[in-house]
C-alpha cells in the first residue's frame, strides 16, 4: 500500500487548505487513518485521527479549526484546515494502519511522503 498526499501549499494566516491522502496498491482495509505534522528540529506530532467507525480525535491546538474525514470507497483521507495560523506551518504526513491482512489479524503501518504547509502572518 502506498499513500500519496496532496493539497499542501503556502497561504496567509486565516486562510483554509484541504489535504488529501489516497491509498493505492494492494487492496486491504484501512482500520485507522491519521495526520501527523513535523517542523524542523521537532518530533512528529499527531494532528488528527479517525477510526474505521468514524471516531475522531484531535490535538488541542487544532480543535475547532481542523476536521478529519475519510472516504472508504475511495480509500482517501482528508484534512480540512480552517483559520490557519503561522504555527501550523509544518510538513504534514498521512499515516494508515492497514489490515487485517490475514486471518491472524496482522496489520502494517504505512506513511506518506509528506506535504508542506506554510502559513504566513
Amino acid at each position: 500500500v502506498t499513500l500519496v498526499e496532496a493539497g499542501g501549499g503556502s497561504v496567509q494566516s486565516g486562510w483554509s487548505l484541504r489535504l488529501s491522502c489516497t491509498a493505492s496498491g494492494r487492496r486491504a482495509p484501512i482500520s485507522t487513518w491519521a495526520w501527523y505534522r513535523r517542523t524542523p528540529g521537532q518530533l512528529r506530532e499527531l494532528v488528527a485521527g479517525i477510526s474505521s467507525g468514524g471516531s475522531t480525535n484531535y490535538a488541542d491546538s487544532v480543535k475547532g479549526r481542523f476536521a478529519v474525514s475519510r472516504d472508504n470507497a475511495e480509500n482517501t483521507l482528508y484534512l480540512l484546515m480552517n483559520n490557519l495560523k503561522p504555527e501550523d506551518t509544518a510538513t504534514y504526513y498521512c499515516h494508515a494502519v492497514v489490515g487485517p491482512l490475514n486471518v491472524e489479524g496482522a496489520t502494517v503501518e504505512v506513511w506518506g511522503q509528506g506535504t508542506l504547509v506554510t502559513v504566513s502572518a
